[in-house]
């Protein structure tokens, strides 16, 4: 939210159908544009790191400059280059910079007057659990033999309340594969018509992208595909499939014809760091395929076939963690990464976190994030009992979580912050998650996650990987990010 706060703040006596307007000419024109992009830049910097209005490390709020930065260079680039149509930029300024940045101030500030905090901004929701692939340690254990699916109508009441509650206009879509989900003869794609005030960025394994979905998405203008990727050809068909990778390559020439924006996943497992640690990966993905953004996403030891082996060790994540800083700064490739990213965020934003999420699976189960397979609430029993989001957000479990939030550095002056280079409640923190999980009763929503509070090797496991990466970062966070010593 660092950059919509920037671009509000160019003129602060402009009106935002104002300063929309005066972005749509500069789309039109590159010597506009580059003088907006070079104010909203300037205008970011004072902000985060001048002014700095929530004290904040300051190496913190350079990160989160440098990624807003590159963000905003990203999206320069693909206007010049004409990768964008017209329905997409219109998409992205009305929709993403127009509703989901400014919009909703108001249904937000009654919120923090009634409850005395921000509220999150965001959902993640898997509508559905069936997917056409089944990939090696898929978090969510999805498969083509899966049936469960949210009812159409609970998926739209979701939104609407989101929208209502907390003034919130993006969401983010998982699975499953979204496309294969259908309810009442309805698909993602009506939630995506009957929603065009909000945005959404949906992640897929890409193989049900052809020419006409490509066109469906461009004409709505409110929706970006995040396609699923293990590397190249050999690592993709291996994970995923055979003939997949050459299916993800066509999904994409499709999305360029057609000017939609898109990005891609990665999974980083311990036996695959090379690939993201590669300027091969980086310059085949943004420069000849032109993707605008990259999500990288860990190895989380959940789901089918959970194991620790799988996860990146503490000396990889930490090199994944500078050469994704170094992209960002360098070479202005926006990379998100829960995990490496987090100083971006302000650390944990899972339990709803002002300005965070939680997430709802197929099954109607309400969990803090897509990683933490665990819940005291589901949202059907919640809207059968007359409530509303609210009521997750409120729960006992979510608080505690947002409670360890706010002690370990949210809430926290600077000198008191603790290091979010390891911010993942149950990764980083495994055994204050689990103080969690057994104070407030919290269930696994499936089997592997269940079986996980039962084994041990497991839990002693986690709790060395968190001693062993803080004694690789802890010095780092001291003295790059507090200033503390050399």
């Amino acid at each position: 939210m660092s950059v919509a706060t920037t671009v509000s703040n160019v003129s602060k006596k402009m009106s935002v159908k104002t300063l929309l307007n005066l972005t749509r000419v500069a789309v039109r024109n590159k010597t506009v544009r580059k003088f907006l992009l070079r104010n909203i830049e300037k205008r970011m910097y004072e902000d985060l790191i001048k002014a700095n209005p929530y004290n904040r490390p300051v190496k913190v709020q350079e990160d989160k400059y440098y990624m807003g930065r590159a963000l905003l260079r990203r999206i320069d680039k693909a206007l010049t280059e004409g990768h964008l149509s017209r329905e997409a930029t219109e998409g992205l300024l009305s929709i993403f910079l127009g509703n989901v940045f400014f919009g909703g101030f108001y249904a937000r500030q009654e919120f923090i007057k009634k409850y005395g905090f921000k509220p999150p901004i965001f959902l993640t929701i898997s509508p559905g659990k069936a997917c056409n692939l089944r990939c090696k340690g898929c978090y969510a254990d999805s498969g083509t033999q899966f049936h469960e699916k949210l009812d159409y109508d609970i998926f739209s009441r979701i939104i609407q309340d989101a929208k209502d509650l907390w003034g919130s206009r993006f969401f983010v879509i998982s699975g499953g594969e979204p496309l294969m989900y259908k309810s009442k003869g309805k698909s993602i794609l009506d939630i995506y018509k009957e929603n065009s005030d909000c945005y959404f960025l949906m992640y897929t394994n890409g193989t049900f992208i052809n020419k006409k979905m490509a066109r469906i998405f461009a004409e709505l203008g409110n929706v970006t595909p995040a396609i699923s990727i293990e590397g190249f050809k050999k690592e993709t068909d291996e994970r995923r499939g055979k003939g997949v990778f050459e299916k993800i390559l066509a999904a994409m020439e499709y999305l360029r014809e057609e000017g939609v924006p898109f990005g891609i996943s990665f999974t980083v497992l311990r036996d695959n760091i090379d690939i993201p640690l590669s300027e091969e990966f980086f310059d085949f993905y943004f420069e000849k395929q032109k993707a605008l953004y990259a999500w990288m996403f860990q190895y989380m030891p959940i789901g089918r076939g959970y194991t620790l082996n799988l996860m990146p060790t503490p000396e990889q994540r930490l090199e994944l963690f500078k050469k994704e800083w170094y992209l960002v700064r360098e070479r202005n490739i926006f990379i998100a990464d829960f995990w490496n990213s987090a100083t971006s965020s302000d650390g944990c934003i899972s339990a709803g976190r002002g300005g965070g999420y939680f997430y709802i699976e197929w099954s109607g189960n309400v969990t803090p994030c897509v990683f933490v397979p665990y819940t005291t609430h589901n949202i059907y029993d919640i809207y059968k009992n007359g409530g509303n989001l609210n009521d997750a957000l409120h729960s006992k479990f979510f608080s505690e979580i947002r409670k360890w939030q706010d002690e370990y550095a949210y809430e926290q002056p600077p000198e008191k912050h603790q290091n979010w280079i390891m911010p993942c409640f149950i990764r980083d923190h495994h055994k204050k998650f689990r103080e969690v999980i057994d104070n407030c009763g919290a269930k696994g929503i499936d089997a592997p996650s269940n079986q996980a509070l039962k084994d041990k090797d497991y839990y002693k496991g986690l709790i060395k990987y968190d001693e062993d990466f803080s004694k690789l970062t802890e010095d780092i966070w001291q003295k790059h990010y507090l200033g503390k010593g050399d």
